[in-house]
């Protein structure tokens, strides 16, 4: 009898240990909230097209989903990491550690960070340095910074409204944040003269000092749900927000964007980089999970695919800025030849 009972007990673990080493027999991509609805949307369109169990998605942001993603090999963890920003060399070098080898960098498109309000508003046109003076921890004055003493935009320039200074934004987990930071509050630092002079000099000081958003209530932590900053800036007068363009696009009807340097946020303002708030979009594709994970590669394909992320894509009519023609063919290739990236320099 305890033999017989020895032997189910036995059968049992097997088939416990059998059950938790068994693949995934699904997709699972996490990071940017950017990229999350075109993400989903080419899940729909992939399950559809195969009959193959629909990929997961999640939202958790770009740092948090690479953080993920780069937590170690196997179906514990994700096969795609979705980014509105460059992976950076520290989580490279994380991925490296935890055995997450020949990772597959793909540029889907491009989008822009607008400064939204709502439709009663004011009309906004900021320069890049009003940007940083109005939303920086430590504010410039003169030759100097300081704890940002502006209440007001009018305090600022005689251009802007006479609204108090009230911004929600991502977290700092978002890639949104990590580009706004990039290209609105470094890029804005860098035009002031003496702010320059300290970038020329010891860079590291100078983003130590221009990157803290101010934490007085001028700039909100809003967390990764830009639906719910979109709500929020039209509840609350004189409020802006800051998130992605796709969000503009599809709450046109409630909501406008700032003009930036002068130049309105749009398809084609973005997409040639003339608007100053302009990025590029990624998914990371794990390779060694290549013919672990059903469907992985014919997911990556179905995402750089002309019909989804192609001019006219149906990418396109959810907010994503499309790659240049030429572009978009080398980013076929790499999904068909998965080259593994080398490491960031940065």
């Amino acid at each position: 009898m305890n033999k017989l009972l020895g032997a189910v007990a036995a059968m049992a673990l097997l088939a416990v240990a059998d059950q938790a080493h068994a693949a995934r027999d699904y997709v699972w991509a996490a990071g940017s909230s950017t990229v999350f609805p075109f993400s989903t949307r080419v899940a729909e369109n992939f399950s559809k097209k195969t009959g193959k169990k629909s990929p997961k998605v999640e939202s958790l942001g770009t740092g948090g989903g690479i953080k993920m993603f780069c937590g170690g090999a196997g179906e514990g963890f994700p096969d795609i990491a979705n980014a509105s920003r460059p992976m950076k060399k520290s989580e490279f070098q994380a991925c490296q550690k935890a055995g997450v080898r020949d990772i597959v960098e793909i540029k889907i498109g491009f989008d822009g960070i607008v400064v939204a309000a709502d439709k009663k508003s004011p009309d906004y046109n900021f320069k890049l340095e009003q940007l940083y003076m109005g939303l920086a921890d430590q504010s410039a004055r003169g030759d100097k910074t300081l704890k940002n003493p502006y209440k007001q935009w009018s305090d600022i320039g005689p251009g802007l409204p006479k609204a108090r200074i009230l911004v929600y934004g991502p977290p700092p987990t978002s890639g949104t944040r990590d580009a706004f930071v990039e290209l609105a509050m470094e890029g804005g630092a860098a035009k002031l003269p003496f702010l320059a002079k300290l970038k020329a000099s010891d860079e590291k000081r100078f983003k130590a000092t221009v990157s803290p958003m101010r934490t007085d209530g001028g700039w909100v932590d809003a967390g990764e749900n830009d639906n719910a900053i979109v709500g929020t800036i039209e509840k609350t007068p004189n409020a802006l927000g800051v998130f992605g363009y796709s969000f503009l696009e599809e709450n046109a009807s409630r909501i406008k964007g700032a003009s930036i340097n002068g130049v309105k946020p749009s398809p084609q303002t973005i997409a040639t980089g003339q608007y100053p708030l302009s990025r590029s979009l990624y998914i990371y594709v794990k390779k060694s999970q290549v013919g672990v994970t059903p469907g992985l590669k014919d997911f990556v394909a179905e995402f750089v695919s002309d019909a989804a992320t192609g001019r006219g894509g149906y990418l396109q009519g959810r907010g994503l800025i499309p790659l240049p023609p030429a572009v978009h063919a080398q980013m076929k290739q790499k999904a068909a030849a998965l080259p593994a990236m080398p490491a960031p320099k940065e």
